[in-house]
């Protein structure tokens, strides 16, 4: 089984936006494991699901309203690849194991992210 980390953050509200997304991740083909709450402002959630539904999940993903960082796109993008070149049905029905990290942004300001001295993402 194939594991890969995403990270990702949102503007919204987390009440807002947890029930889209978990809507979202089942229509997409994945299933949630687990969910966990890191910190007040990052959550993260283990899904699985076939590698043939990759492409459904990862635009599911985005459609739900969460923004990627750069590494979690190439690494969606080279199982969306990974997808497209199986050579057969059993290489598509491979479970792939996503630990999706979400942080919350609501409360970062401007002005908060400058005098940190970087990106929270």
């Amino acid at each position: 089984m194939q594991a890969l980390d995403i990270q990702s953050f949102s503007y919204d509200d987390r009440s807002g936006l947890l029930p889209g997304l978990l809507m979202a991740l089942a229509d997409g083909g994945g299933w949630v494991l687990d969910r966990r709450t890191l910190s007040a402002r990052v959550m993260e959630l283990r899904v699985e699901a076939q590698l043939r539904s990759i492409v459904e999940l990862y635009g599911a993903i985005i459609a739900a309203g969460l923004e990627l960082t750069r590494s979690s796109h190439v690494a969606l993008t080279d199982l969306c690849t990974c997808r497209k070149n199986a050579a057969n049905s059993i290489d598509l029905g491979q479970i792939v194991l996503l630990r999706l990290e979400i942080s919350f942004l609501e409360d970062i300001t401007l002005h908060s992210l400058l005098a940190s001295g970087g990106a929270p993402a």
